[in-house]
């Protein structure tokens, strides 16, 4: 775009654009090596930032970086509620349904417990245990908008979306074997999958290469995750609210319903209705995916490699512990409780 053309937007815009488009190439960047050669578009997006740290720290850049790391992040999130209603549970029965949400609230309540003694407070407790508990790096980066911030927190949250990430596929190509092993149908299977493993597409990938029925219900099942992740960010800004932990840099404290968690869960709402027609529900969760590589690609520039080395190894052994955790409650229950 010329410095005319440029010039014609609002000044708003204009401050905020150059480093958006850098964000937005760097996620076209990150899709395409995805696309090529099958490595998690979220990881290539988030290393390809942090690899042009640099023009973060001045310039005109940083305004636009920092705008695609918190609002465009919120804006995917939002519209992650499109592809979910109610009836998808329905499907199921309620022994799945609570055996599902007991095991995401248990892997949560054991990563607060269980932090402390791997060297991190509540923060990257929550954090970490979140990702691994509802959807990998979409949860982390919405538990990352309401936590309250220092100097600490795009670390955190870089180290936390590569782990996750990581642990991910490992589990993608893992689980499979693993339940095959256990002697799972496809039924318990895709259950099993969808409930165990962090991102949506390693759930996908995981369910599909059993067979098509594994997969659709590790989808759904995968969906009944995602779907909770606004009552579990609503829960914690009202214990933050609650407790007075808010941003040091805001003025006031944190809403109880974040806008984008509302968005959300106005959303899920309508799509239980069935309001939307299918080709708008394909096209915002088309949307979604390049909104949040967007913000990640954000996050990326906005963190030092060396600062997100400094996390150590008890954070990734915090993340495989957590990982193992709800693994275990899932195996169990297939076995004992559905």
């Amino acid at each position: 775009m010329t410095t005319l053309s440029l010039s014609r937007l609002p000044e708003s815009a204009q401050s905020v654009f150059p480093g958006f488009l850098v964000a937005a190439l760097i996620a076209l960047a990150g899709q395409f090596i995805a696309d090529q050669y099958g490595a998690p578009s979220m990881l290539m997006a988030l290393l390809f930032g942090i690899a042009l740290n640099f023009l973060s720290d001045e310039g005109r850049c940083a305004a636009g970086i920092g705008f695609s790391a918190r609002t465009i992040l919120r804006f995917g999130v939002a519209l992650l509620g499109m592809r979910i209603s109610f009836s998808m549970a329905a499907d199921l029965g309620p022994k799945v349904i609570l055996l599902v949400v007991a095991s995401l609230c248990l892997t949560i309540g054991f990563g607060l417990l269980v932090a402390r003694f791997f060297g991190h407070g509540p923060r990257f407790a929550f954090l970490s245990a979140g990702s691994v508990a509802i959807c990998g790096a979409s949860a982390a980066m919405a538990i990352s908008a309401i936590l309250p911030r220092d100097e600490h927190t795009e670390q955190r949250l870089v180290f936390t979306v590569v782990g996750v990430t990581l642990m991910s596929t490992i589990a993608m190509i893992l689980y499979p074997v693993l339940a095959s092993t256990l002697g799972f149908n496809d039924e318990t299977a895709g259950i099993f999958l969808g409930a165990a493993i962090h991102d949506v597409a390693q759930v996908v990938g995981a369910g599909f290469s059993i067979s098509e029925q594994t997969g659709e219900i590790a989808t759904v099942v995968k969906l009944i995750r995602v779907a909770m992740l606004a009552p579990v960010v609503l829960v914690a800004s009202v214990i933050i609210r609650t407790i007075g932990a808010a941003d040091k840099n805001a003025g006031s404290r944190p809403p109880i319903m974040p806008g984008f968690v509302l968005a959300f869960v106005a959303l899920v709402a309508l799509s239980s209705f069935s309001l939307f027609p299918q080709a708008v529900v394909d096209a915002s969760a088309s949307l979604s995916r390049w909104a949040l590589l967007t913000a990640i690609a954000g996050v990326g520039l906005k963190t030092s490699l060396r600062e997100v080395v400094r996390v150590g190894g008890p954070a990734i052994a915090l993340l495989v512990t957590e990982t193992a955790f709800i693994a275990v409650i899932m195996i169990i229950g297939l076995r004992y409780i559905v």
